[in-house]
């Protein structure tokens, strides 16, 4: 292999919201996730609802006042 062309590889922290840490090696460093294994409703078993900058009230709302208008 040519030598030089690798990226440096040091050790990182990733951190979750949850207050979850995880220790490893990354290309990118230290980093803060929003979700991790530990609070993610598939690995945990329990439902939460996972709302990323609002997208879901956003959904509700659009959806609402188009409900509204509408007759069924």
């Amino acid at each position: 292999m040519k030598p030089e062309i690798h990226p440096l590889y040091p050790p990182g922290r990733i951190s979750c919201a949850c207050g979850n840490m995880l220790e490893t090696r990354s290309t990118r460093g230290s980093f803060n996730v929003e979700i991790c294994s530990a609070c993610h409703p598939f690995f945990t078993g329990k439902y939460k609802l996972v709302d990323t900058q609002g997208r879901v009230e956003r959904f509700r709302k659009r959806y609402e006042a188009k409900g509204k208008g509408t007759k069924a």
